[in-house]
Parts: C-alpha cells; structure tokens; sequence
C-alpha cells in the first residue's frame, strides 16, 4: 500500500498517535511513499523539527520513483479527468500514476480526489 502524503501529516499533527490512520495499519502490510509525497511533505517542512518528523515517519517506508511509465500514465490519468472537468492536482495524480504502475493501493484522507481516477484502488 503507498501512503499518500495527508496520511503522514495526520499522523505528524496528531498528539493521539492511535487514532490516526498510519497508526491502525496492521504491522504485517509492507508499505510504500512516493516521491512525490516526500517532495510535498518537505516543501512544508520549514524547520529542522518538521524536517525530522519527516525522516521519523518515513524511515520504514520504501520509497517508489516517479518513473517513465507511470508518467505516461499520469498524462492518461489527467486527459481522462479533464475530459469529465473533474481535474485534481498534478501531485496527485503523480501519486496516482504511482500507484497504478506498481499495482498498489493508496491509503489517502482525501478519498473524494483519489476516487476519481479510474483503475486506482483507494484503501
């Protein structure tokens, strides 16, 4: 499963480790980053603390690149959601496009975005 980006700053941002997300996904579950999400996380990162919450959080998580295939399915992914106007953010889809080309689903708080996109399995 690959961990969208909202899912790691819920988990930051939250004094109650265990009522976030990223805290209930069962231990047994490999799981994956983008990096995309660690490019949006670290613009948000403005100071050293924020900076090792991040590599905190993400230390265990294998890191997916952003690779050829799955740009050419983010541009699929965006001539389709422009064609029904139901656009998201480029990021998002880089995400997205991720996701698919690895086969993998997205554990994501912003399910309404995510669920547009065809062939992506939102967890």
């Amino acid at each position: 499963m690959i961990i969208d980006t909202s899912i790691i700053i819920q988990y930051i941002r939250t004094k109650n480790k265990s009522a976030t997300i990223l805290y209930n996904i069962p231990n047994q579950e490999k799981l994956f980053i983008s990096t995309v999400s660690l490019y949006e996380l670290y613009i948000g990162a403005n100071s050293i603390d924020k900076k090792l919450d991040i590599q905190l959080v993400t230390r265990n998580l294998v890191v997916l690149p952003f690779t050829y295939p799955a740009s050419l399915k983010a541009a699929e992914i965006y001539l389709q959601l422009k064609a029904k106007n139901q656009l998201i953010e480029f990021r998002d889809i880089f995400i997205a496009a991720t996701c698919i080309t690895h086969n993998l689903p997205i554990s994501t708080l912003n399910k309404k975005h995510f669920e547009r996109i065809e062939g992506l399995k939102v967890a």
